[in-house]
C-alpha cells in the first residue's frame, strides 16, 4: 500500500492499521529500543500522576476518545 492510498483512508482505517504495525513492532522487545527521552516523560508522568494533574483512562476509553479527534 502506497502513501497515496493510506491518505485516502479513513480515519478509523487508519488508526487500526497504526495499532496493528505498532501490535507488531512492539511484540519483538529487542527490536525495538525505546529513546531515552521515553523515560524522561515516563517519570513526569508518575509525578504528575501523584500530584493529581492527570487522569487515568481505561485503554478502550483512551482510545475511542483518541479516535473522536481525528473524526
Amino acid at each position: 500500500m502506497s502513501i497515496v492510498e493510506l491518505r485516502k483512508l479513513p480515519a478509523e482505517e487508519k488508526l487500526r492499521i497504526i495499532e496493528a504495525l505498532w501490535g507488531d513492532v512492539a511484540a519483538d522487545d529487542e527490536a525495538f529500543q525505546s529513546p531515552a527521552w521515553h523515560e524522561a516523560e515516563l517519570r513526569k508522568t508518575e509525578v504528575d500522576l501523584a500530584a493529581g494533574r492527570i487522569e487515568i483512562l481505561d485503554w478502550e476509553d483512551a482510545k475511542k476518545e483518541l479516535r473522536k479527534r481525528v473524526e
